[in-house]
């Protein structure tokens, strides 16, 4: 499962490069700002009103930030999950620069102001 910030185009993104890359569907997703993302985020003891973040629950546990980007990179189509070396690169450093983008993407790549609305061809994978 994949919470993603329903009205961020950077978000929206992520969501269109992940689903053609994942072609045995496994990635599910919600907008944060659902019932649905709120109730998981609470499940996971996160702050139900953080949007600021892309969230990965992958059996039972809930990644954030980089580790979430990565993990989700990892289980998609190759080249993809070499990616995922990145790991390697200290957390504290590799968050700092997910928090940057985070906090600067609705400027940069602007904002909705209703959450995402799923293409019929996509509607099956979104909660």
């Amino acid at each position: 499962m994949v919470l993603i910030d329903g009205v961020c185009h950077l978000c929206g993104w992520l969501t269109t490069f992940i689903i053609p890359r994942d072609p045995e569907g496994r990635f599910r997703f919600a907008p944060l700002q659902s019932d649905i993302g709120h109730r998981l985020l609470e499940k996971g003891g996160l702050d139900a009103h953080r949007l600021d973040t892309v969230v990965l629950i992958e059996k039972g546990r809930y990644y954030t930030e980089s580790a979430a980007a990565l993990r989700i990179l990892r289980r998609l189509r190759f080249p993809w999950p070499a990616a995922y070396l990145l790991i390697a690169v200290p957390a504290p450093l590799r968050n700092r620069l997910y928090r940057y983008v985070a906090k600067n993407r609705y400027r940069w790549f602007g904002r909705d102001d209703q959450c995402l609305v799923p293409t019929p061809e996509i509607r099956g994978r979104f909660l």
